[in-house]
């Protein structure tokens, strides 16, 4: 029970959008209204549902909670994890599940088991942006502990009141999660979501041979901004092969990002992935990572820098007028680390630089658009973490004034259409040609390959034809390495794009079929909450 003072204590909570709360009870009343709105009203509605308003909504989950959302399986009660889990369908019934441990969210950080919401925030995305059926999601998040002292001391917090467990507890605990998930629901997709750096990479390196297993906040971001970056040297008239990259934010994503890049600088050059590395450079609190930066996560070791020429690598700026990088990218949350003196050091050696400040939520950008516009007189290519106006500047050829687009590099143009490619092939792996083929997917459809002014990515509002680009990409790839599983997939690209759409749900409502209750499914006796028509085409109530 609340204390007798909670109503005093929710009243001094941050608060959050009225919109918000309308649409959570939207969605508890009515998915086809809920998905219907949100697909018809997208580009207002992104935010809302996504970062930066779930970000407010996370952080004061336990005053605002309703009702669970999702599973919670607490480190304390593992022996009940496979037991919680069960409550949520039979092994056909679940294809995509999202985890968390609510460690580090969308720039905000340790918010303990108000992670739940994320898991619930980006399987609203597989819905909304790939089709991704709403009842057939899981979103379950491990409550370890929180490092976050302001949750510990709030009385109305629903975690465990305890320091984060590390070490051999943790990785058993999640150990048992996966084997249980991969026991009771064979066939599901796992995303994970907002672990830690030191367990992020760790985690997906161990279970990626194992399971269909993928980590947005690594292999998304890394997807979603060498698209970017890929469409910018395109429009440079550059080649992803002679890039080279400082990444100012040494985290998760930044690490994920430095992945992606370094892999298909390897591809492209046939060379090792060591030999790619050199060409990225990674900062972080301590500066530059060198060889005798301390206490470097295993994720970071390998673009470990030998740095002996007297250069401070402890200023991003000393940095970048050595390296003279043609990209630049910030993960670092450090709001208007980019300074003007960076950017036009940056902007000399290189005639169309591709800069992208991605930290979330906006009030974190490293710089914004409208001032890095300005500092190269329109020449930078800008994708940033969140959305931005267009900014006009006389940046014509004759000097007229010019619009130009900053692109949002959203992993919510990327992640769904991986989840949907691997669903519907029933992937038995995600590979590392599988998102490659998923990058190319989106940059390929970059706006600005046809207008230099236009976005570097697609615009949420052209997601799910994107979501299908990307599912066909992924799809092929997969049946070329012989993972995908599903018979009959067509090969030919409009067959299976036509294939991927009629799989698509849609928020449409249903007309009502009799059914008599003796044989009548679960579904049909509307026991599993099943809303619209299901994978194999059958119609049901709602």
């Amino acid at each position: 029970m609340a204390p007798e003072n909670s109503s005093s204590l929710i009243c001094r909570s941050a608060p959050v959008a009225p919109l918000k709360h309308f649409l959570t009870s939207l969605m508890d009343q009515n998915y086809v209204l809920y998905y219907k709105l949100l697909q018809d009203h997208i580009e207002e509605m992104f935010s809302v549902v996504y970062t930066p308003t779930e970000g407010e909504a996370i952080q004061n989950y336990s005053r605002l909670f309703r009702r669970p959302a999702g599973c919670f399986l607490n480190i304390k009660d593992a022996d009940r994890v496979e037991h919680d889990l069960a409550q949520w369908g039979r092994p056909e019934d679940i294809d995509y599940i999202v985890v968390t441990d609510g460690e580090e969210i969308l720039g905000i950080g340790d918010q303990g088991t108000g992670g739940i919401l994320i898991s619930n925030a980006k399987l609203v995305l597989t819905t909304l942006c790939a089709g991704i059926h709403p009842d057939r999601t899981l979103p379950v998040v491990l409550d370890c502990g929180t490092n976050n002292q302001e949750l510990l001391d709030d009385e109305l917090y629903l975690g465990l009141r305890q320091k984060r467990v590390r070490g051999e507890e943790y990785d058993k605990f999640v150990d048992t999660f996966v084997t249980a998930a991969r026991k009771l629901f064979p066939r599901a997709y796992i995303h994970f979501e907002d672990f830690g750096l030191t367990n992020a990479r760790r985690l997906l390196d161990h279970y990626r041979p194992e399971i269909p297993c993928f980590n947005d906040d690594v292999q998304g971001t890394g997807c979603v901004t060498l698209a970017g970056i890929m469409a910018g040297l395109h429009v440079g008239k550059s080649h992803v092969k002679d890039l080279k990259m400082v990444v100012f934010g040494a985290g998760t994503a930044g690490v994920g990002i430095a992945d992606m890049v370094r892999d298909t600088i390897a591809s492209e050059k046939n060379i090792s992935k060591e030999e790619a590395a050199k060409q990225i450079y990674l900062i972080d609190r301590p500066g530059l990572l060198t060889m005798e930066t301390k206490d470097l996560s295993y994720a970071q070791k390998m673009y470990a820098k030998d740095w002996e020429d007297g250069t401070d690598k402890t200023s991003l700026l000393d940095v970048v007028k050595k390296v003279q990088p043609n990209v630049l990218v910030g993960t670092s949350t450090q709001p208007n680390s980019f300074t003007e003196e960076i950017v036009k050091a940056m902007a000399e050696g290189c005639e169309r630089p591709v800069i992208l400040p991605l930290s979330n939520p906006t009030r974190l950008h490293e710089a914004v658009p409208e001032d890095l516009l300005k500092w190269t007189n329109g020449k930078a290519l800008v994708s940033t973490g969140s959305p931005f106006p267009s900014v006009k500047g006389p940046w014509g050829s004759d000097g007229k004034e010019v619009t130009v687009e900053p692109a949002e590099c959203n992993n919510s143009v990327v992640f769904p259409g991986i989840g949907l490619g691997a669903v519907l092939c029933r992937a038995r792996l995600v590979t590392d040609k599988m998102l490659v083929a998923a990058v190319h997917g989106v940059a390929d459809m970059s706006p600005a390959l046809k207008d230099d002014t236009a976005p570097l990515l697609p615009g949420v509002e052209h997601v799910r034809p994107v979501s299908v680009r990307i599912a066909r990409e992924v799809i092929k790839a997969a049946v070329e390495e012989g993972v995908a599983t599903e018979k009959d997939i067509p090969t030919s690209d409009d067959e299976l794009d036509e294939w991927i759409r009629e799989q698509m749900w849609e928020p449409i409502y249903r007309p009502l079929k009799r059914v008599e209750s003796r044989g009548a499914t679960r579904r049909a006796k509307a026991e599993l909450k099943v809303v619209g028509s299901l994978p194999g085409g059958e119609n049901i109530g709602n």
